[in-house]
């Protein structure tokens, strides 16, 4: 059985291992002061919403980093589901699935509009996620762009 809890400051060094995996799935180096510095900041200052995926043993086996936002089209708050990671040896366990549902509940709570996620071209097995729990591909809709700064 799977529990997802809301990740705190004391929840740090089990975050930063997997947040730290998820960078370098994306091909990012490892660096884990780095993530351990973010995410510190994410949550002292209330910016992020983590949610952890745990067993009931405690081991952790996923987490789900959602920031909210707004849309001025529908005048509505809009959560954004930034970052989702499984372990590797829990995948396939739905858990990718309730860290998802606890996104939507927070956006359902919070009035949003919906919410918004991103993912690598790459990333075939999140996609398939994604479209089964109806999420829906923008990009004939709209274009993203991005300035690197």
């Amino acid at each position: 059985m799977t529990r997802v809890v809301r990740a705190g400051i004391s929840d740090l060094e089990t975050l930063v291992p997997m947040f730290d995996a998820y960078r370098i799935f994306y091909k990012r180096e490892g660096d884990l002061d780095g993530a351990r510095a973010y995410l510190t900041a994410r949550l002292e200052r209330n910016e992020a919403m983590v949610f952890l995926a745990l067993e009931i043993s405690g081991a952790a086996l996923g987490f789900a980093l959602c920031y909210s936002t707004f849309s001025s089209v529908a005048m509505k708050p809009l959560v954004i589901l930034n970052d989702l990671f499984v372990i590797p040896e829990a995948r396939g366990q739905r858990i990718g699935e309730v860290l998802i549902g606890a996104a939507v509940e927070l956006a359902q709570t919070g009035g949003a509009v919906g919410v918004q996620l991103e993912t690598a071209h790459t990333n075939l097995s999140g996609q398939k996620l994604y479209e089964r729990l109806g999420f829906q591909r923008e990009d004939l809709v709209y274009r993203t762009y991005f300035l690197k700064v």
